[in-house]
């Protein structure tokens, strides 16, 4: 099989990323589940927007501070300063967000932000968004959607990327070449006993990039989100209550029934705060109270959040629920500059599988849909860019041993375990 680009993820970022190459250009992404089984879909809160010149300041320092300023500042202009071209192709697009009466896009507040900057749609504004992409996706006679196929490994020739070998969902392998390769596998929650990650989200392409020796970087920096609804299954998805809900005023209590601490804290010191009463009360979870927010407002903006609880047996108008800290971004990955080139010519990475800085040693609260869809942009603008330069569309294959990725289960569990090494050496721990 032959394709110009090769992008593995079908989240937010691959979509964006495919949506943004030439109609030219022969596009494939692949998914190892459904094309729905994306963090990106599970999104709640919303996406940040730089409204005016006057908050660019904050924004940046609020950005700055959350990541304990270990941020790659260029990184994060460029994010702010591309936001608001982001938006207006989303709307373009069709994505719905809320308005207020006056027909106006309406934004609301979260942890860490100073001042009200996100968009949102009701509380599912990752299904709200990627759903629209992969939408004008399924509409692109370039771009082919690839259902239950695993890249098991990227195929080399002289130093570079010239496709991957993956799995198809009759069990059966493939080569496939490419003229460019893009790595969108999404986050590592799967490695995790909580988390709020689809589970077959392994880092797939971590391990692969350990395998061939490209360059990672920040890969401790993961993040706890705070706030998950606390169940006795830990088989299940951890179902995360979203920080808007904080941010419009919901209150965190001890098992007293008493506020412990400001609930508007940076993801990670709210976590560490949450940890400290859970050990200090000896409990499995602490209170989260919605009751503060308007019953109407719950059901308006909270209703996804809202019918889970329900379903889970609370009544959030009328009792707390309890909750408690879970796995749920991966700052760090491999290592990508501005423009999503990662160290091996050919291949590139976007969203939560790359890192180049942005978000430094904790992500702000909505930056991580923004962050996907500028830098996956700038990825797809650099490789049209390239194709264009080297004048030929031509692809060298290299020669592949199909035989040698019979025990694909193997292989992908020496990844997985590759990239608990990787992480455990940077802890000076083994898991």
């Amino acid at each position: 099989m032959k394709t110009d680009i090769l992008i593995a993820g079908s989240g937010c970022s691959g979509l964006f990323c495919a949506l943004q190459l030439p109609e030219d250009m022969q596009v494939t992404v692949i998914t190892k589940s459904d094309l729905e089984s994306s963090d990106s879909f599970l999104a709640q809160g919303g996406i940040c927007m730089l409204r005016d010149e006057a908050d660019y300041a904050d924004y940046l320092e609020d950005t700055m501070r959350a990541g304990h300023y270990e941020n790659d500042k260029v990184s994060v202009e460029l994010m702010i300063r591309s936001s608001r071209q982001i938006i207006q192709e989303l709307l373009a697009m069709g994505v719905d967000f809320q308005r207020d009466e006056k027909g106006e896009l309406a934004f609301t507040r979260e942890g860490a932000h100073s001042n009200h900057r996100i968009l949102f749609h009701k509380d599912i504004t990752g299904r709200e968004i990627t759903g629209k992409l992969l939408e004008q996706a399924k509409r692109r006679p370039n771009i082919q959607l690839l259902e239950y196929t695993t890249l098991l490994d990227l195929i080399c020739k002289d130093g570079g990327c010239c496709g991957a070998v993956v799995k198809k969902a009759n069990g059966t392998l493939e080569q496939i070449d490419a003229l460019f390769t893009v790595l969108a596998t999404g986050g590592i929650g799967g490695l995790y006993k909580h988390s709020t990650n689809f589970r077959h989200l392994t880092g797939d392409a971590v391990g692969i990039a350990l395998r061939h020796g490209i360059a990672l970087r920040d890969i401790r920096y993961i993040q706890i989100h705070p706030t998950t609804l606390h169940t006795q299954d830990e088989q299940e998805r951890s179902f995360l209550i979203s920080e808007s809900v904080r941010g419009e005023g919901a209150r965190l209590y001890d098992k007293h029934m008493q506020r412990f601490v400001n609930e508007l804290l940076p993801r990670d010191e709210l976590t560490a705060a949450i940890l400290a009463q859970m050990e200090k009360d000896r409990t499995q979870f602490v209170w989260e109270d919605l009751r503060t927010i308007p019953e109407t407002e719950l059901n308006i903006h909270f209703p996804n959040i809202v019918a889970h609880c329900a379903a889970m047996g609370y009544d959030v108008t009328k009792e707390c629920i309890p909750v408690v800290p879970a796995q749920h971004y991966f700052m760090g990955g491999i290592r990508i500059d501005h423009d999503g080139r990662t160290s091996m010519k050919q291949l590139y990475a976007v969203g939560e599988t790359a890192c180049n800085g942005v978000h430094g040693k904790n992500r702000l609260a909505s930056n991580s849909l923004l962050e996907s869809l500028v830098f996956a942009k700038r990825a797809a603008q650099d490789m049209t860019a390239c194709a264009k330069k080297a004048g030929s569309k031509d692809i060298l294959p290299a020669r592949v041993d199909l035989e040698a990725y019979r025990d694909s289960d193997g292989l992908q569990e020496a990844y997985r375990n590759a990239v608990l090494r990787e992480i455990g050496k940077d802890y000076g721990c083994n898991t």
